[in-house]
C-alpha cells in the first residue's frame, strides 16, 4: 500500500473515531505516529467482519447450486 492511500485512510478512520493516534519515539529514535483501534473501532470491525461472513456464506450457497 502506498503512502498516498494509507495516510488518508488512517486520517478518515481517526476522524470517524475508529482509530486513535499518538506520537512516540520509534526503535530507531525517530518520531513516529502510532495508530490503534478504539473501542468504537473494535465494534465497527466486528460489524464489518459479520457482514463479510454473511456475504461470503451467501456466495458459497449460490456457487454450490450453480
Amino acid at each position: 500500500m502506498e503512502e498516498g492511500s494509507l495516510y488518508p485512510a488512517l486520517h478518515r478512520l481517526e476522524g470517524a473515531g475508529w482509530v486513535g493516534a499518538e506520537w512516540k519515539t520509534s526503535d530507531n529514535k525517530r518520531r513516529a505516529r502510532y495508530y490503534a483501534l478504539t473501542k468504537a473501532g473494535r465494534k465497527r470491525l466486528e460489524q464489518e467482519e459479520e457482514a463479510w461472513r454473511q456475504l461470503t456464506s451467501a456466495i458459497g450457497h449460490v456457487l454450490r447450486y450453480v
